[in-house]
C-alpha cells in the first residue's frame, strides 16, 4: 500500500525515521521549524557540546603533561576560532543529512506543523509564503518534536546573563565566574569546558550527589576529579533562593538544608535542571493522542499514539531522553508504518553517557536499582589502578563494574567510570542483548594493552581467576 509519512520534528529520531521511510519506499516528507536539519542534538546539544568538550579535554591534557616532564606553556584561547570551529562542525554534518534527504527523495519542509486534525498538517512560518497553500495531508504522522530546557519562572530576570545550554553552547565569552545550577549531566559537561577555558566555575545541586541517576561508586572518581577543576566548590543539598541582575553580574542566594542563607556574584548563571518534552503548541489537541501528566506522548511498544494515524518517538514519547534512543524508536516507527506487523521497540538497555572527564558510562541493571527493585545481584568490580593502559595513560582512578545475576551467571548491567567509557560501554551493550555470560566476556580475548579488556579482567575477578587482582577461586556454573 502506497503510504505519505510526514515525519514532524527533524532531530536524530526524526531523520532516522524518514530516511527509513523511504528506503522502504513510501512517500516521505519532514517537516521541521529550524532551517537546518539535526534537532536539539546536532545543532544546539550533543555534536557541538562535544566539539568545544574535545576542545577542553586537550587543554586539560596538557596541563597534566607537565608531570610527565613536557611542558607546552599557557594555552591561548581565541574563543572566536573555537566557536568558528564547532560551527563548522554543526553546518558539515547538517549539509550532510540535506543531502541524504535530497538523495532519497524526502521533502524537507521548514516550517511549523500544527495539526488541524488526525491527517491534515497546517503549515507556518519559515519557507511558507503568504496566500500559498499550507494544507499538508498524510496517511500517517511521526512526531519527533524532542524537548527544550526546563524553566524555572523565578530565574527569569532579563538578562542573558542567565543562560541555559543552548545560551552556553554558544560560547558569546569566557566568564570570569560561572555558576551551574544543576548536578546532571549536561551542566557537569558544560562546566567542564568553561572550566577548562579559564572560568572560575561553581556547581550547586538540590540533592546529596552530583548524577543521581549513575551509582554512586561511578560517580565519585568524577566527583573527586571535578573538586579540583571547579574551583568555586560543588555545593550539595543547597538550592538557589533567589537571582537578582546587577548589570555587570548576577547577584544569587544560596540556601542551605539548615535554612541559612548567603550570597555570591558570578558573572553568568548556567540553569541546567533537565528537559521537558515538546507536546503542547502544536494541535495535539485536534487529534486523539494521550499525553500524560509530565507531557510525554502515550505509545505502545510499536510508538504508536492513542491516534490511529499517528505514532511519536524519542524525547517526546518519555525516558530516556537520549538521541540513539529516538533513533532506533524511528526506526520501529517506519518498519511498523510499512506493514511489519512484529517490529516493536524492544530493547534490553539502553547505553547512557556523561561526556565529562572521565567519561561515566553504563547499561542494564544498575546497582541502585537491583536494590530498589530488591533483586539479588552479584557485583564485581575491576579497579584501572591494576590496568597497564590506565597506568600507562596516567589515569587510574577508573572503574568498570559488572552487575550479574547469581543464578544464571548472566551479565545483567554494566557500569564504567574512566577515560572513554562511552566508547567501552558498547560492548557491555552487545553482552547484555545477547545474553551472554561473565564466563562468555571472560574468554573473549581482548586486545592488550587496552583498557577494553578492563571488561574481561572484571568478569574474570568474578571467578576469582583474574591475573592481575586475586580473589579466592570459585567453581564455574
Amino acid at each position: 500500500m502506497h503510504s505519505h509519512v510526514v515525519v514532524l520534528g527533524g532531530g536524530p529520531g526524526g531523520y532516522a525515521a524518514a530516511f527509513l521511510s523511504a528506503d522502504l519506499g513510501m512517500e516521505t516528507t519532514i517537516v521541521e521549524a529550524d532551517p537546518r536539519l539535526g534537532g536539539t542534538c546536532l545543532l544546539r546539544g550533543c555534536i557541538p557540546s562535544k566539539a568545544l568538550l574535545h576542545v577542553a579535554r586537550v587543554v586539560e591534557e596538557a596541563h597534566e603533561m607537565t608531570d610527565w616532564g613536557v611542558e607546552f606553556g599557557k594555552p591561548k584561547i581565541n574563543i572566536d576560532a573555537v566557536r568558528a570551529r564547532k560551527e563548522k562542525v554543526i553546518s558539515t554534518l547538517s549539509g550532510g543529512l540535506k543531502q541524504l534527504a535530497k538523495q532519497r527523495k524526502v521533502r524537507v519542509i521548514n516550517a511549523k506543523g500544527v495539526f488541524e486534525n488526525s491527517t491534515t498538517l497546517r503549515l507556518e512560518g519559515g519557507e511558507i509564503a503568504d496566500g500559498a497553500d499550507n494544507k499538508l495531508t498524510f496517511d500517517y504522522c511521526i512526531l519527533a518534536t524532542g524537548s527544550v530546557p526546563a524553566k524555572i519562572p523565578a530565574f527569569d530576570i532579563g538578562t542573558d546573563r542567565v543562560m541555559n545550554s543552548t545560551g552556553a553552547l554558544d560560547l558569546k565569552d569566557v566568564p570570569e565566574t560561572l555558576l551551574v545550577v544543576g548536578g546532571g549531566y549536561i551542566g557537569l559537561e558544560m562546566g567542564s569546558v568553561y572550566a577548562n577555558l579559564g572560568s572560575k566555575v561553581s556547581v550547586v545541586e538540590l540533592l546529596p550527589g552530583i548524577l543521581m541517576g549513575a551509582d554512586r561508586d561511578l560517580a565519585k572518581p568524577l566527583q573527586k576529579r571535578l573538586e579540583k577543576l571547579f574551583t568555586g566548590g560543588i555545593h550539595l543539598n543547597t538550592k538557589v533562593a533567589g537571582l537578582v541582575n546587577k548589570d555587570s553580574h548576577v547577584d544569587v542566594t544560596f540556601e542551605a538544608q539548615d535554612g541559612s542563607k548567603r550570597t555570591e556574584s558570578f558573572s553568568r548563571v548556567l540553569v541546567s535542571i533537565g528537559r521537558k518534552p515538546v507536546s503542547q503548541g502544536f494541535g495535539l489537541e485536534n487529534t486523539k493522542v494521550e499525553i500524560d501528566a509530565k507531557g510525554f506522548v502515550q505509545v505502545d511498544k510499536q510508538q504508536r499514539t492513542a491516534d490511529p494515524h499517528i505514532f511519536a518517538i524519542g524525547d517526546v514519547a518519555g525516558e530516556p531522553m537520549l538521541a540513539h534512543k529516538a533513533s532506533h524508536e524511528g526506526r520501529t516507527a517506519a518498519e511498523v508504518i510499512h506493514g511489519d506487523e512484529a517490529a516493536q521497540f524492544d530493547a534490553v538497555c539502553i547505553p547512557a553517557v556523561v561526556f565529562t572527564d572521565p567519561e561515566v558510562a553504563w547499561a542494564g541493571l544498575t546497582e541502585e536499582q537491583a536494590k530498589k527493585d530488591g533483586r539479588e545481584v552479584e557485583i564485581v568490580t575491576y579497579p584501572w589502578a591494576a590496568s597497564g593502559k590506565a597506568q600507562a595513560l596516567g589515569r587510574t582512578e577508573g572503574l568498570t563494574k559488572i552487575v550479574v545475576d547469581p543464578e544464571t551467571e548472566r551479565v545483567l548491567g554494566v557500569g564504567i567510570v574512566g577515560t572513554n567509557a562511552g566508547d567501552l560501554i558498547s560492548e557491555a551493550v552487545l553482552a547484555i542483548e545477547m545474553g551472554a555470560t561473565v564466563d562468555d566476556v571472560a574468554r573473549s580475548i581482548h586486545p592488550h594493552p587496552t583498557l577494553s579488556e578492563t571488561l574481561a579482567f572484571g568478569a574474570e575477578v568474578f571467578h576469582g581467576t583474574a591475573t592481575e587482582i586475586y580473589k579466592p577461586r570459585r567453581e564455574r556454573h
